[in-house]
């Protein structure tokens, strides 16, 4: 499994889309999911820029990842998940409880002034200025204390610089899994 992390807007979704295609892997990302959902609460919670409560998103991504194994995906790139330190040790032990690994754990690296200019161009429902600027504040408050854990854990974590095109971040991405060897 590898782990694709950055605050929104960084590009997780277009790297992880374009990595998976690439590869033959399934790309998951807990956001879409939770924008897809009919669920009234969660898209309450979503136009606020709020977090969906753990035991959803859990709930979310464990039946994402068992649909992944039941279509014999080689491997899995995760975007958006975990988000907290309450559900990086969540995910340790259901990877533990599943015999799964997290073979690399990749940090998009943006400027805040490009993330805006990124989202202005998005247009979702919940890309408001206030609610990105709540959501980049979060984003910052929450996960240091993640990638603290996966540090503790031994996990493998790279930084990559997300900024250019599309396809110069990915260069820089598939390198990165390359060197870790799991291309």
């Amino acid at each position: 499994m590898i782990l694709l992390f950055g605050p929104t807007g960084a590009g997780k979704s277009m790297q992880g889309q374009m990595l998976a295609v690439r590869q033959g892997w399934k790309w998951l990302s807990t956001g879409q999911m939770l924008r897809d959902s009919n669920d009234a609460e969660v898209i309450e919670v979503l136009k606020s820029g709020e977090l969906v409560s753990d035991e959803l998103t859990y709930d979310v991504f464990d039946k994402a990842i068992q649909d992944a194994r039941t279509k014999q995906y080689p491997r899995v790139i995760v975007d958006g998940f975990p988000r907290t330190k309450a559900q990086a040790e969540w995910l340790a032990d259901y990877m533990e409880q599943h015999k799964e690994t997290i073979d690399l754990v990749v940090v998009l690296e943006v400027p805040e002034s490009e993330i805006m200019n990124r989202l202005e161009k998005r247009a979702r429902m919940e890309d408001t200025p206030e609610t990105i600027a709540r959501r980049m504040t979060i984003y910052r408050q929450k996960m240091y204390p993640v990638l603290s854990t996966f540090a503790e854990e031994g996990m493998k974590i790279v930084h990559l610089d997300g900024t250019g095109s599309a396809g110069e971040v990915h260069d820089r991405l598939f390198t990165a899994v390359e060197a870790s060897g799991l291309a």
